[in-house]
């Protein structure tokens, strides 16, 4: 089956449509970060880089560590997790006799929504400030120079 989206009436028109047979799986659509939103942050990712001499992925993932969704997950105490993009370590606890290693798991930048990546992004422009760097856009610093046209 090839993605679907819709209002809940358009859906259930489009289901009734379809094999008997079939199943399907519903998730609420979710907007994803939109291109400029995306340029914005991977251009002052790239200033910030620049100031503290750190690597962009490196810093890219410190900035998801600080503002991006945040999971926790379990693993028996040998294994390493695999698949998984951004991950770190925190512990090992024991459960029933059995050792785990505790992870957190940041989601990558790709997979948040509007809203979350504006968190990301606000995030990183906080830490722009604090270095001195103007995380104004370009349409907000055409806006400042009318300003003051005479």
């Amino acid at each position: 089956m090839s993605k679907y989206r819709g209002t809940p009436k358009k859906l259930i028109d489009y289901l009734y449509e379809q094999d008997k047979e079939k199943v399907f799986e519903i998730t609420e659509y979710k907007e994803k970060r939109n291109n400029k939103q995306n340029s914005r942050y991977w251009k002052l990712l790239s200033e910030l880089s620049l100031v503290l001499k750190i690597g962009i992925e490196e810093l890219h993932f410190e900035m998801l560590k600080n503002y991006s969704k945040r999971y926790e997950i379990l693993a028996p105490g040998c294994e390493e997790i695999r698949g998984i993009e951004y991950y770190e370590k925190k512990s090992k606890i024991i459960r029933n006799g059995k050792e785990y290693t505790v992870y957190h798991v940041f989601t990558p930048s790709h997979e948040l929504n509007t809203s979350e990546f504006a968190i990301l992004l606000d995030g990183l422009m906080q830490e722009c400030k604090n270095v001195g760097i103007d995380t104004r856009s370009p349409e907000e610093i055409k806006r400042e120079e009318a300003l003051y046209e005479i």
